[in-house]
């Protein structure tokens, strides 16, 4: 059946990663492609007995509907852990989500016209490439190196092609695991000051640091109130509660509580309320530094292995944080034709040409260290080496 579509459906495309997540489903392929967690370090007790205290305090509320912006107690939680990060905010600068894409969405909603240009890093995450298309933008690419967006580039494409948004994700950057240094993001505040324009920091990653110093988020550095934050419980606590938060000024999360309204009125209120009885009753930093030690132990394997594997011709980025690592092949290689090879030799990886905007990365692929095992990491880098010496 024909059905009259709006044009903007023409633009939704399917996630390479989730169809990817399908094929590596199989118990018996090593899957280093998902961005996921290690599911057997999720705080399952914890999170039921903050569920069982909330529902047995006999409080009808907690099934009830609630405001938009969210749990008041939760968001002046968020507040103070913002306030730790460097950012002047209160409560009223917060918005509850269900997750972090959902804030995304949003604020490409608020923003976005179609044929509007926004500014992104190439590569850049692809769930963001997925929200913009979705809303009929067009992609402005600005390049990258070691220390994350060239920031005197990107000025640059400013003054000529004048974005209507940037979007970004500075620190241990899905899919490269680079961060933005510290004088770049200072620079990089004054210019949003300087041009007028808003740009959206999406840091899902910024507790996960394994090595190196602790850099506050481009936010920290905001005195002109341009930057939209995006930050989540997925991965600190667990990616299934779909719980996130957007930091942004009072005016900004005035459009987005609208936007929000009209979507789904506000996320959950057990939701909320669970988590905030968990983050105040059990040892939430605790947990986070386990999630640390693992996730650096495993991040140091595949860099051994990499190392022991591969020859001089392939490069990689030896991330600080975060969950991935980037690999970049002799220019003869194609990761994506090469994906179906990799599943028949029982190992998956993403492969890089997706988080390029407007094309390109076919000799690059993204790897995942957190949700497998030492030891299938380490088998793992052995198949794709087998494979690539092919």
């Amino acid at each position: 059946m024909n059905y009259a579509f709006a044009e903007r459906v023409n633009h939704m495309e399917s996630s390479a990663i989730r169809e990817i997540l399908k094929v590596a489903e199989s118990p018996d392929v090593i899957s280093l492609a998902g961005g996921l967690p290690a599911p057997e370090l999720f705080p399952i007790q914890e999170i039921q007995e903050a569920y069982n205290h909330v529902l047995g305090a006999n409080d009808p509320s907690v099934l009830q509907y609630s405001t938009t912006e969210g749990y008041l107690p939760l968001r002046e939680d968020i507040a103070e852990k913002m306030k730790e990060k460097g950012m002047h905010v209160s409560p009223d600068n917060i918005l509850l989500t269900n997750g972090s894409q959902q804030g995304l969405d949003l604020i490409a909603k608020l923003f976005i016209n179609p044929g509007d240009l926004i500014a992104v890093e190439d590569p850049t995450y692809l769930g963001a490439i997925q929200t913009f298309y979705s809303y009929q933008a067009n992609f402005l690419t600005v390049p990258t190196d070691k220390e994350g967006i060239n920031v005197d580039a990107l000025e640059t494409a400013i003054k000529l092609q004048q974005p209507k948004l940037i979007y970004l994700t500075p620190t241990y950057k899905n899919p490269t695991g680079v961060t933005l240094s510290l004088e770049r993001r200072q620079h990089l505040a004054k210019i949003l000051a300087k041009y007028n324009i808003p740009l959206i920091e999406d840091d899902p990653y910024g507790e996960l640091r394994y090595s190196g110093p602790v850099i506050q988020p481009v936010k920290s550095f905001d005195t002109a109130e341009r930057i939209i934050y995006l930050g989540t419980f997925s991965k600190t606590i667990a990616p299934g509660l779909r719980l996130g938060w957007v930091v942004a000024s009072k005016e900004i999360i005035a459009k987005l509580v609208l936007a929000k309204q009209g979507t789904d009125l506000h996320t959950g209120t057990l939701l909320q309320r669970t988590t905030h009885y968990y983050l105040n009753n059990s040892q939430i930093e605790k947990h986070i530094e386990t999630i640390r030690q693992e996730y650096g132990h495993r991040r140091d394997i595949m860099l051994k292995e990499l190392k022991a594997n591969f020859s001089g011709e392939v490069s990689w980025t030896e991330p600080s944080g975060g969950m991935f690592l980037w690999v970049s092949l002799p220019e003869h290689f194609n990761t994506v034709s090469l994906l179906p090879k990799a599943v028949e030799a029982k190992v998956a990886y993403v492969p890089g040409a997706p988080f390029y905007a407007k094309g390109g990365g076919l000799n690059t692929l993204r790897l995942n260290f957190s949700n497998s095992s030492p030891l299938q990491i380490q088998e793992g880098i052995k198949r794709l080496a087998q494979l690539f010496n092919k």
